[in-house]
């Protein structure tokens, strides 16, 4: 058979695959799972499900197994003075992204997690947006660094393929039912309002003790 012949019927062939794996989801990163909460829907990118004891009115978690990522959804009253608090603890950003009408900051940073008696290191990324009415967090751990190259900004396979999928499909709702960040720290709204007004001087370089 004429060689001109050959290398034709290589290349369809080479398109029938390429074509055929796509179809089949080989090459596809695509494969969502929905979720629909009291304060937020969306879908995240890959096979995940939910875990249970979490209460759907303002906390719930989510597991992907496959690829050892946990996902913490929340709403809250006041979500930028809950960053103002991990922005002095450490954590980097933020990056400003609007995505599907929200506008959302997004922060990274690494910790140090046990599991059972031996340490490694998890990626974090959460990411926040602040309405009038409240706050919503969503702060995705990557237990596994080996499954999922993690880097702390937006150009790693952890942003690209798991964050900003699911970025794109959220939906949030206004709800009355959520917590409140003073309380979780047992302070009175204008204690907290004081040390957060602090932390925020502080992060900004001008704090001053007098």
């Amino acid at each position: 058979m004429d060689k001109k012949y050959l290398i034709i019927i290589a290349i369809a062939i080479v398109a029938i695959l390429v074509i055929g794996a796509f179809a089949m989801g080989v090459f596809d990163h695509k494969k969502t799972t929905p979720f629909s909460t009291e304060f937020m829907s969306g879908a995240f990118a890959g096979q995940v499900s939910q875990l249970n004891s979490t209460n759907e009115s303002f906390i719930c978690c989510f597991e992907d197994s496959t690829n050892n990522i946990t996902y913490n959804l929340t709403t809250l009253d006041n979500a930028s003075a809950l960053m103002e608090i991990y922005r002095y603890q450490g954590i980097l950003g933020p990056e400003h992204r609007k995505i599907n009408g929200n506008e959302w900051n997004i922060y990274f940073s690494k910790a140090i997690a046990n599991n059972n008696g031996s340490n490694n290191t998890v990626g974090i990324v959460i990411c926040e947006v602040q309405t009038e009415h409240q706050g919503y967090v969503i702060n995705i751990i990557f237990n596994d660094l080996s499954k999922v190259n993690f880097t702390l900004n937006t150009y790693s396979e952890s942003y690209t393929d798991f964050v900003e999928p699911l970025l794109s499909s959220i939906n949030l709702t206004e709800t009355d039912n959520f917590l409140h960040i003073n309380e979780e720290f047992g302070l009175s709204e204008s204690q907290f309002s004081q040390q957060v007004q602090l932390i925020m001087q502080s992060n900004r370089g001008n704090y001053s003790n007098t």
